[in-house]
C-alpha cells in the first residue's frame, strides 16, 4: 500500500488516543476574573465548568471572557455560572476523530468552529478535552505514515 492510499484508516483514530487527560476546569461559583486568570496562567482557551460530581454543566472561553472584560460587562462579583455557555457540545472518548471534526463544524455558532470539545464518560463526567490542535497534530502524524 502506498502512502495515503487508505485514507479510510483515519476513522480508526479515537478521541481517547489524542485528547488531553489532565484537564483544568472550574466550578460555577468561581469568580469570572479568577477564571480568566486561570485561562491566562495555563495558556488555555477554554475551561469546562463542572458540578460537584465533575459533570460538565458549562464552558467558558478566553475570548468570551476577555471581550466582555474589555467592555466592562462584568463586576468583581460576576460568577462563572452567570456567563458560561450552558449548551455544551461534548464527545465521548470512543468516538472517532472524524466525529469530533463534524461536531466542531456543525455546532459552531454563526459559522464559526468550536475549538475544544470536553470529553465525557457515559455519565457526562469530564475525563478530557480534545482541541482543534490535537486533531491537526494527529492528522499530520497520520499523513506522514
Amino acid at each position: 500500500m502506498k502512502k495515503h492510499e487508505d485514507i479510510s484508516n483515519i476513522f480508526n483514530i479515537k478521541i481517547k488516543d489524542i485528547m488531553a487527560k489532565d484537564v483544568i476546569y472550574t466550578h460555577p461559583d468561581t469568580g469570572v476574573v479568577k477564571a480568566f486568570e486561570t485561562l491566562l496562567k495555563y495558556k488555555i482557551s477554554c475551561l469546562p465548568v463542572v458540578d460537584k460530581d465533575k459533570k460538565v454543566i458549562g464552558i467558558i472561553t478566553t475570548t468570551d471572557i476577555g471581550y466582555n472584560l474589555i467592555l466592562d460587562e462584568y463586576t468583581l462579583d460576576t460568577k462563572v455560572s452567570d456567563v458560561m455557555t450552558k449548551d455544551v457540545i461534548t464527545i465521548t472518548s470512543n468516538k472517532s476523530i472524524i466525529e469530533a471534526i463534524r461536531r466542531m463544524d456543525e455546532y459552531g455558532h454563526k459559522g464559526e468552529i468550536i475549538n475544544q470539545l470536553p470529553v465525557v464518560d457515559e455519565n457526562n463526567k469530564l475525563i478530557g478535552v480534545v482541541s482543534d490542535g490535537d486533531i491537526i497534530r494527529a492528522l499530520s502524524k497520520f499523513l506522514k505514515k
